[in-house]
């Protein structure tokens, strides 16, 4: 093990809103160093949101964002020789950081043609509570629901 913890890093505020958090969205969301790439399709498809549902966009994204949030999810544990699915509360960091990676894979899997129209779909259907990226919370909520019995081996 380590022995003194890393340094944390602090992003600075994207160009356009000034928030760091869409500044970690783009960092996801950049593909072989192209932040400037990244940073296009993300403001085109926030345009493009706000086109389609005539509310801010950013705010449609947050809302997106805070339902793909988790508050639970299983880590595996082992006791004696079995391997048991433990239910742990995530911490608020890694809520965040879930909730953006589930949301661009899921918008990288859909069907429409580009990146911008497909982000803008999945950031729509989020903020409504649907879409795929929704249905990767609920199942992950789901699985820690029914190991519910194991939580008295939490760590």
């Amino acid at each position: 093990m380590r022995k003194t913890k890393p340094k944390k890093r602090y992003l600075l505020p994207d160009p356009k809103f000034q928030d760091t958090l869409v500044t970690k969205f783009v960092n996801y969301l950049m593909e072989q160093g192209k932040k400037s790439v990244a940073y296009n399709i993300f403001y085109d498809a926030v345009a493009q949101v706000e086109k389609k549902t005539n509310e801010p966009g950013l705010e449609v994204w947050k809302r997106a964002m805070n339902n793909l949030m988790p508050s639970v999810e299983v880590k595996s544990r082992r006791v004696g020789g079995a391997t048991f699915q433990v239910p742990v509360e995530i911490r608020p960091e890694r809520r965040i950081n879930l909730s953006i990676k589930w949301l661009i894979e899921y918008s990288r899997a859909r069907g429409e043609k580009t990146m911008m129209d497909k982000l803008a779909a999945e950031i729509i259907a989020a903020s409504k509570g649907e879409g795929a990226a929704m249905k990767k919370k609920d199942d992950t909520h789901r699985m820690a629901e029914a190991n519910k019995a194991f939580s008295h081996f939490r760590f």
